[in-house]
């Protein structure tokens, strides 16, 4: 919602971004089945893809859904495998109210589309509708999950090494070290993920192929090789032991 917090919250009439957006994002909320690990469709990190925009009535809410099923037919998604269900009931967080719709291909869950209000002044409206490209991709394709996403690398690790490796590429790369605490302290949980044993030769190759996926949509500030010293070097300072540093070797992973 923060891209919508002037209008919504601050009551002036315009948004922070508006129109489509495709952001890389980091999770920790995807679903995991009983043994912990992350189920097929869901990602630690993956690309965002919403379109934020105020609307003065219901009508253009209405309008923007309708564009959007016409967007996924033009993917390939047929309009009668596509579904939307949900609550009528308004949700209320904060000063700020809203009515959530999920869409569905067959019987993946794609998205989700948000009509969001003030709850004093509810001519105030935005919607905000979202969706994960990895999914979208997924139920385009019909792909093994692990293969779409990680490609030559699917079957070279544990997935919970390949996200987290994945994930740690995102946001070393985008400037946030290792700390003990704030968005650096996320950065070290996610290297603590990755294990040792399944990187003995190192990560630059993988780090290497997930920064350039991640540079497809915003340019990351450090380059790959420093994102796999960093990574290996926060490993080593975790376990205590000693582990490759050379990120250009053609020895690594």
């Amino acid at each position: 919602m923060q891209a919508l917090d002037p209008l919504l919250k601050d009551g002036r009439p315009h948004t922070y971004r508006s129109g489509f957006l495709a952001q890389p994002v980091v999770r920790f909320t995807g679903q995991r089945d009983a043994s912990g690990l992350l189920k097929d469709g869901f990602l630690t990190s993956f690309v965002n893809i919403s379109r934020v925009q105020r609307v003065n009535n219901l009508d253009e809410y209405g309008g923007t859904l309708d564009g959007w099923l016409s967007t996924l037919s033009q993917l390939g998604f047929h309009a009668c495998h596509l579904r939307i269900y949900g609550m009528l009931q308004p949700w209320r967080r904060g000063q700020v109210e809203g009515i959530t719709l999920r869409f569905a291909h067959l019987n993946l869950t794609l998205g989700d589309i948000v009509l969001l209000w003030h709850t004093d002044h509810p001519d105030r409206l935005a919607v905000d509708l979202g969706t994960g490209l990895e999914r979208l991709a997924w139920a385009r394709t019909q792909t093994r999950w692990n293969e779409l996403i990680y490609g030559r690398f699917a079957y070279a690790a544990p997935l919970a090494t390949l996200d987290a490796v994945r994930t740690a590429t995102l946001l070393l790369g985008s400037g946030i070290a290792p700390a003990a605490r704030g968005a650096g302290g996320g950065t070290r949980r996610v290297v603590g993920t990755i294990a040792p044993d399944a990187v003995r030769l190192g990560v630059s190759a993988v780090v290497r192929d997930a920064h350039g996926y991640w540079s497809l949509f915003s340019p990351l500030s450090v380059p790959w090789p420093e994102v796999a010293r960093a990574v290996e070097t926060e490993m080593e300072r975790q376990s205590g032991q000693p582990t490759p540093t050379e990120a250009g070797s053609a020895q690594h992973l």
